[in-house]
């Protein structure tokens, strides 16, 4: 048993570190063949990276790149996630971060086209992709996700207002260093950006699950041994066909888990009805897998 839980771990380091290789390919790409020759300016610290590499070019006697930048601010909250969040957790957001400082460096711009429009929304797809295939994989990308993670476990909130208060300076840095057009397509890219992550990570989207059985008992544990998952059992349903006695179980998931409940419920009851929706608000305790 202790060897397979061995092969387990060393397939998930492995997984995590050529997640982050991953991560550094693609933010470089949105960086060097976008966001540079668009004078596009992303979301969060990598934002702010090049808003001080636009600044410090044309202000200062000397020039901290993107690159740089990006390794430097993310050195305090790595420290944070270290204490706070966990060591295996910090460990892989350094790698990811400064294989994304080095890639930066390493790949040369490319200057496929410099309509901003395209380079926004190119730019976003592909480092939104990179990132919610980091989160996919429990490792974080460092900047305002380490903040986040903290400040949820220590208050249960999240910080939904700062994230847009960033990112609202970021792209008013963006008028001001190269024109209003400009901050209104790095608000473009910004948003495209989100939505890539919300393609590729689905493990913070939340359904509503219903599901109608003759086997409750069965469906239950079957969900509780693929999942850790409460689920709350309304009886006394009918059905309007035949009148036949049905009870309804209902829960709520994240995306992530879909692949696990239909597995769960196809093996317990093959002929219950389910409807899955998504949930906009949940309220009270819904569990989380905690990062290490």
């Amino acid at each position: 048993m202790d060897d397979v839980q061995k092969v387990l771990r060393r397939h998930q380091y492995i997984a995590k570190a050529s997640t982050a290789f991953m991560y550094g390919i693609m933010v470089s790409i949105a960086m060097n063949f976008f966001w540079t020759p668009g004078n596009i300016y992303s979301s969060g610290f990598t934002g702010l990276a090049q808003l001080i590499n636009t600044l410090s070019s044309r202000y200062l006697p000397f020039t901290i790149s993107a690159s740089w930048g990006l390794l430097l601010f993310n050195i305090p909250l790595l420290v944070l996630a270290w204490k706070q969040i966990g060591h295996q957790f910090a460990l892989f957001t350094l790698l990811t971060v400064f294989l994304a400082s080095f890639m930066i460096k390493a790949l040369h711009p490319v200057y496929l086209t410099n309509d901003p429009m395209i380079c926004a929304i190119f730019g976003g797809v592909v480092n939104g992709f990179g990132t919610g295939l980091s989160l996919k994989n429990e490792i974080s990308t460092g900047g305002l996700d380490i903040l986040g993670i903290v400040i949820r476990r220590k208050t249960g909130k999240s910080i939904g207002n700062i994230n847009i208060m960033f990112n609202v300076f970021i792209v008013s840095a963006a008028g001001f260093a190269y024109g209003w057009p400009f901050a209104f397509y790095s608000a473009i890219g910004i948003v495209v950006n989100a939505k890539a992550i919300d393609f590729a990570y689905t493990r913070q989207q939340r359904m509503q699950v219903l599901i109608v059985t003759n086997r409750p008992k069965r469906v239950v544990d079957s969900i509780q041994n693929h999942m850790r998952r409460g689920v709350t059992i309304i009886h006394g349903a009918e059905g309007a066909y035949r009148h036949d006695v049905k009870t309804i179980l209902f829960t709520t998931i994240s995306r992530y888990e879909m692949a696990e409940l239909e597995e769960a419920i196809d093996e317990s009851d093959s002929k219950a009805f389910a409807s899955v929706t998504e949930a906009d608000t949940i309220l009270g305790h819904f569990y989380e897998h905690k990062l290490k």
